[in-house]
Order: structure tokens, then C-alpha cells, then sequence
């Protein structure tokens, strides 16, 4: 491979703000693997955010991908899985896999898509000092006549169309919106862009702790909501902390703290099989590795207020955020029902909205 860019490459990132700034090129945030593409002839290989290389987890892409981009580019974009209409994080993660035979068969069970959102190089010519008004139109021009599962990210330079993607495009399972200046060149792992999530709130059972890597001090909160069923579920954690106050998170909740996790509503989460039908903490995956994921349980007594983005199923999709406690809140009240669910949105009416190529 001789490209003008050269693998591996750190995609260009985002910084986040509360509200959606004018005079910019406006895209949707895609929730899935960011993906720079390199494409020389019969060479095409797919990095990962990393650096490293995600080639040998999509093989149905790097099929599409030598057949629909220019013999030779660097394009960035986002690798989804779309089920239902929305995008599915978890079936995603399941590709990365260490069984080749698993691979291909997750392949044809649940082909995933590129959507493409910048150029970095084309021919000979490298665009990373090229201002992003010029690199989207090289970008459009290139993919002009390419089909599923390569798709060109709608993009507007409308505010008022940015903010209605923004309301609409949650329902089908997107992050928020992203924000470029027009004039911006690419500068790799720098946070330039600009990134306006969806965030709400909700109040969840503090029903346990992790420790912090660095010592006894609190890592993280695990927090869980009560299903229809009156179990509660572990939806995630919230770990933002200063050093300091996750030294006086671990004195505070001490009260708290079970000598034994017996009697607790997920006392079982040692056992691999109690994960089936059930959101416990601790469970191991490909992801974890051999990560301590030991607990410390505590009496689901305490209320807390986090704040949150969006939701993968029955959990939260991110890292939520604490808020505040919430003493005057009875544990019981924590349910799934408090929580908004968005308009429900197909996404294929995203892939064809002003500003793509695609149908």
C-alpha cells in the first residue's frame, strides 16, 4: 500500500457543547465504530479508532468497500449495524470476535454498513490541510453512484434542519448531532468538531460500588431500575468523580455496605448462568477480558439522580452521570416507566435525507 496517508491514522474528534453552533456543516452522530478507510487497488484495510485494525471483523465491507470507493483513498466514517430500523450497538459489538468461522457467519446473519463522512486523501493528493467544504464535495462526488452498505452521511449547513435531525433522529438510535467548521482541515486525534448529545435524567438504585483502579477509594456506582416484573435490573454505572469525593463516596455509603452480598437482588451475579434473562453487574465478555469486575454490594436503599444520553435496550448506552442524591425518592419509584423513549424513526429515511446521495 503507498498512499499520500498512510495507515494507521486517529480520526479527527469532537469536544462537546450544549447547543448546536451556527455557521457550520451540520451531520448526524452515528453510534457505532469509527472507521478510517484505506483503499490502494486490491489493498483495502479498515482502522479502528485506535489505530488498530478492525479489516478481519467485516469481510462482507471490505468487499463493498473495494468495489464502491475510489481505487485510491482514505475515507473516515462509522461502521453500524441496522436491525429493526435502528441502529444496534450490541449486535455490532458482537463482530468482534476471535473465530473466523464466527465472524462469517455473524457476517451474512447481520451484515453491517459504512457511512461515510470525510476524505483524507484521493489519488495521489492528500486532503489533510484541505478545508472540510471542499473534502465533502471531493467525498460526494466520489460516491456518487455508491449503494448499500456504503452510504454518504446526510450533512446540511441549515441550523433549523440540524436542530429538527437532532429531535428526529434519536428514534432511530442516533447520538445527537456533530458540528464542522467550514473552513476546518483534518487534523487527526484533535478535538475540533463540535458534538451536541441528548441528555436526561433519571433516578436509579445505588445498589453497589466498584473500586477505583488506583486504590480504596470508589470507582464506580452501579445503579439499577426496577422492571415490570419488580426485579431490579442493572442498567450501568456512573463514574465521573474527583479524587476527592470518591474518598468521601466510600465513607458515606459505608452504612450501607453488605458484609455479604446474600439477600441482595444480585447476589447471583458470580454464576455465569444468572446473566441469562438478567442484567447483573460483573458479567465477563470479550470487551472485560480479565478485568476485575468485583463489587462491593450495598443495601438498594439510596436514590441518585444521574443523567444520561440514551439507551441501548434495557440499559444505559453510556457512562451516566451524577446529579445529585435524591433523599426524598423511595427506591420502588425507580422503574423503567420514568424513563422517555423517543419517537420511533426508521433509519433508512436518515440514510436519504437532504444532504446524502443514497437511496
Amino acid at each position: 500500500m503507498d498512499l499520500p496517508v498512510m495507515p494507521p491514522v486517529k480520526p479527527m474528534l469532537a469536544k462537546s457543547v450544549n447547543k448546536i453552533p451556527p455557521g457550520m456543516q451540520y451531520e448526524a452522530k452515528w453510534d457505532g465504530f469509527r472507521a478510517i478507510v484505506h483503499r490502494d487497488g486490491d489493498e483495502t484495510v479498515i482502522g479502528s479508532r485506535t489505530g488498530k485494525p478492525l479489516t478481519r471483523y467485516f469481510p462482507e465491507l471490505v468487499d463493498a468497500l473495494a468495489a464502491q470507493l475510489p481505487p485510491r483513498c482514505v475515507v473516515d466514517g462509522e461502521i453500524v449495524i441496522v436491525h429493526d430500523g435502528r441502529l444496534d450497538f450490541d449486535r455490532l459489538t458482537e463482530r468482534i470476535h476471535p473465530a473466523e468461522s464466527r465472524v462469517r457467519t455473524l457476517a451474512e446473519r447481520t451484515p453491517a454498513s459504512f457511512v461515510a463522512f470525510d476524505l483524507l486523501a484521493l489519488g495521489d493528493r492528500s486532503l489533510l490541510d484541505t478545508p472540510l467544504v471542499e473534502r465533502r464535495a471531493l467525498l460526494a462526488e466520489a460516491l456518487r453512484t455508491a449503494g448499500p452498505p456504503v452510504h454518504l452521511a446526510p450533512a446540511t449547513t441549515d441550523p433549523a434542519l440540524a436542530e429538527r435531525w437532532f429531535e428526529l433522529y434519536e428514534g432511530a438510535g442516533l447520538d445527537g448531532i456533530i458540528a464542522k467548521p467550514l473552513d476546518l482541515p483534518y487534523r487527526p486525534d484533535a478535538r475540533l468538531m463540535f458534538k451536541i448529545k441528548h441528555e436526561r435524567t433519571a433516578d436509579v438504585v445505588v445498589a453497589g460500588y466498584r473500586f477505583h483502579k488506583s486504590g480504596p477509594v470508589l470507582g464506580s456506582l452501579l445503579l439499577g431500575l426496577y422492571d415490570a416484573a419488580g426485579a431490579l435490573q442493572h442498567v450501568g454505572v456512573c463514574a465521573a468523580f474527583p479524587m476527592r469525593r470518591r474518598a468521601e463516596l466510600i465513607e458515606e455509603l459505608e452504612p450501607l455496605r453488605m458484609d455479604s452480598p446474600e439477600g441482595h437482588p444480585w447476589a447471583q451475579w458470580a454464576r455465569e448462568s444468572a446473566h441469562e434473562g438478567a442484567r447483573l453487574p460483573g458479567a465477563q465478555s470479550r470487551w472485560t477480558g480479565k478485568k476485575d469486575l468485583s463489587w462491593v454490594a450495598l443495601r438498594p436503599e439510596r436514590v441518585a439522580e444521574v443523567a444520561y444520553d440514551h439507551m441501548e435496550g434495557d440499559r444505559f448506552r453510556h457512562t451516566a452521570q451524577f446529579r445529585r442524591w435524591r433523599p426524598d425518592r423511595a427506591p420502588a419509584g425507580c422503574t423503567y416507566g420514568q424513563l422517555e423513549e423517543p419517537v420511533r424513526y426508521d433509519l433508512s429515511e436518515v440514510l436519504t435525507a437532504p444532504g446524502g446521495t443514497l437511496s
